[in-house]
């Protein structure tokens, strides 16, 4: 049997809250409208020198599962430099700052894969205190996954061991009180890393939102996963099913190659990936590019949005660990009460502003952030 429990820590049972906002759920409140399944890991992070880099062979700006050279990094980061643990995984990011934007308790709800240690219960206490309802798979034989991040000059590269989360099975989604997540939610949103993982899990809830006229939103999430044959057949499949893609520019110019597109144009690409074939008929796909410091780029019903990201000075940039996530999760927090997407992009940025001025997937205790 598979060695697994399932975490009642979240507080299942509390009934749905209201909310301030008022919504275009037929459900009358936001409690668990999202619903995020993906990898969650520890990130272990810190400052380091180029030298550091070189000698791991990681580029900035990157993300890569860790192979065995990087065993001993981990440690060597510890021995070596003053190292923080924050809760992390991409997926998992994205729902807390959703959360935090939100200020609706449980308005979001997470699935992955933990082990039965201290990072386990480090996470689990994260997303405790965050307000997002947790159903974690527990693996008892496997540590609890991490995530190396390396910041130079502000800049962030990721090297991720799985561990645990990699043994997220769909087994655990289908228990009743799980699949209730899925039933209660109207949006879900996977990155893409959960891909190497639990595709069919993925798939299930995919076709469960393009039946049921709910919302898929995922993310191309690194190169890595187009450039490796089984990993873009599984995205692929996913895709048809996908209402809201997100990636940057990067991301966005590896897809073009992998599809055998000439074209490096980050807008053009947006625009083609819209029109791909859909699975479900009631929402035309969105694509939403982000470029970094430049405008934001959004590919809808034909049309192409530019958004400018909100200016930050150098000396306030921390490091860029978890923007990306932070701009999807500022996204959606607008999207699930039904914004347009000017507002849904000015929230994105919103989020991302303020998570690169502090270390890892951090943020202020209430956000500032204006609702119109």
């Amino acid at each position: 049997p598979a060695m697994y429990s399932t975490d009642y820590s979240a507080h299942p049972h509390l009934p749905p809250l209201p909310t301030t906002h008022t919504t275009i759920m037929e459900s009358g409140g936001l409690a668990g409208v999202l619903l995020g399944m993906g990898n969650p890991l520890l990130d272990i992070s810190a400052v380091v020198t180029q030298e550091f880099l070189d000698k791991y062979g990681v580029e900035l700006n990157n993300a890569v599962l860790a192979e065995e050279k990087h065993t001993p990094m981990y440690a060597d980061m510890v021995a070596q430099y003053p190292v923080e643990y924050i809760a992390g995984g991409a997926t998992q990011n994205s729902i807390r700052v959703a959360q935090w934007m939100l200020q609706v308790p449980f308005a979001t709800a997470y699935m992955g894969c933990i082990g039965k240690d201290a990072f386990g219960e480090e996470l689990k206490k994260a997303a405790l205190a965050d307000q997002v309802r947790a159903h974690y798979m527990i693996d008892e034989a496997t540590p609890t996954g991490t995530c190396g991040v390396l910041v130079k000059d502000g800049e962030r590269s990721l090297v991720a061991a799985l561990n645990a989360a990699n043994n997220y099975k769909m087994e655990h989604l289908c228990l009743p009180e799980n699949w209730k997540l899925v039933e209660d939610a109207r949006f879900y949103y996977s990155a893409g890393f959960f891909l190497t993982v639990s595709p069919e899990s993925m798939m299930k809830v995919a076709k469960h939102s393009a039946e049921h006229g709910k919302c898929y939103t995922f993310n191309l999430s690194a190169p890595f996963l187009m450039q490796v044959p089984p990993f873009k057949a599984a995205m692929m499949e996913v895709l048809p099913y996908v209402d809201v893609l997100f990636g940057n520019e990067s991301e966005a110019v590896t897809f073009a190659e992998t599809e055998g597109w000439t074209t490096k144009d980050v807008a053009e690409i947006a625009m083609k990936i819209s029109k791909m074939p859909k699975a479900s008929g009631h929402r035309a796909r969105t694509v939403v590019f982000t470029q970094g410091m430049d405008d934001t780029l959004v590919a809808s019903e034909g049309k192409l949005y530019r958004f400018p990201v909100i200016p930050l000075a150098k000396e306030k940039l921390v490091d860029t660990n978890g923007a990306g996530d932070a701009f999807v999760g500022g996204f959606l927090s607008q999207y699930v009460t039904g914004k347009e997407i000017s507002e849904c992009c000015r929230a994105g940025n919103y989020g991302a502003n303020a998570v690169i001025q502090e270390s890892g997937c951090k943020f202020p205790p209430v956000p500032k952030f204006q609702w119109n």
